[in-house]
């Protein structure tokens, strides 16, 4: 009976697949439709000769059905399911009806108050000063998204604030717009605890990522931006829990719950180093993104950091 499931349920990712769905939910139904005894296979006759072919037999016979599905190409159907301890590169969630801008207001509203309240990591809730839930346009086309607050944002509760926070404005102005125009969020909304130390800031654990992410899926949800950028190795491992590095991954455009995403260097590490070839580097990603969103470019700010 196990294997006869087994069988059933390839047959039917195969069909899926070959329908072009790579995503789909198992309901009760599709359980119980799976537990019916598989109808037989016809049987085949054996090959018939080219010599012998009747006329017209250059039409195209019927598909045969498809192979079963090696490991390989089972990993490759459940891989993006949900249950991944770090999302990865997510489809968009089913998306609501459009909703008012004051339907919006209250949404958010309602997450604040949750987020504020949210005890889920003691150790982050006793440390904290102030829960950093985020700052900018509900309407906004583009998001940028952080790690974890630091000092700074942990004692005025706004993320993006500190020397990295002004560099990231800088940064937005540059492109044309506004700190107020986009949205800026961290992926945890408390300040990672350090306990034995006075200063200094620590990574968050991807434990700690996985329990407070589904607030910024809710972020995202609500306001659908139409790209997102993600600052820094720890922001694009929380994301996609990618961990091949920010070297090699900045530049390159990913998907993330179907929202394109930009992954960039952390504005702290153009602090760390002011050489105008990364400086030159991370514009040339943001030069991405205003394209992405057909944002005028002018040749001023194509030519930013070349000599």
């Amino acid at each position: 009976m196990y294997d006869q499931l087994l069988d059933a349920a390839i047959q039917h990712l195969q069909e899926l697949k070959s329908r072009g769905v790579r995503f789909g939910e198992v309901t009760p139904a599709t359980l119980s439709a799976l537990g019916q005894p598989l109808p037989a296979a016809p049987a085949r006759g054996p090959a018939i000769p080219q010599t012998s072919m009747p006329p017209g037999a250059g039409r195209p016979l019927a598909q045969s059905p498809p192979p079963p599905a090696t490991p390989v190409e089972r990993r490759s159907v459940t891989e993006p399911a949900p249950a991944l301890s770090l999302p990865g590169e997510m489809p968009a969630a089913a998306a609501p009806a459009a909703i008012s801008p004051d339907t919006k207001a209250a949404a958010f509203t309602d997450l604040r108050q949750r987020v504020e309240a949210c005890v889920k990591c003691p150790h982050l809730a006793s440390s904290r000063r102030k829960v950093v839930f985020g700052v900018g346009s509900l309407e906004a086309e583009l998001m940028f998204i952080g790690e974890a607050p630091g000092a700074d944002e942990d004692e005025q509760g706004e993320p993006f604030v500190g020397k990295a926070g002004q560099l990231l404005t800088k940064i937005i102005q540059a492109m044309g717009l506004s700190r107020d125009a986009v949205y800026i969020a961290n992926i945890l909304k408390c300040r990672p605890d350090t306990p034995g130390q006075s200063a200094g800031n620590r990574k968050p654990t991807p434990e700690e990522m996985q329990t407070c992410i589904p607030f910024l899926h809710e972020q995202i949800d609500l306001i659908r931006p139409k790209v997102v950028v993600a600052l820094g190795a720890t922001a694009v491992e929380g994301l996609l829990g990618k961990t091949i590095g920010i070297t090699k991954l900045r530049g390159t455009w990913k998907t993330y719950r179907g929202i394109p995403l930009m992954p960039t260097y952390h504005p702290a590490y153009l602090l760390r180093n002011q050489a105008p070839s990364e400086k030159r580097r991370v514009w040339e990603d943001m030069l991405q993104v205003m394209d992405r969103l057909a944002l005028p470019i002018s040749e001023k700010q194509r030519n930013y950091f070349l000599k």
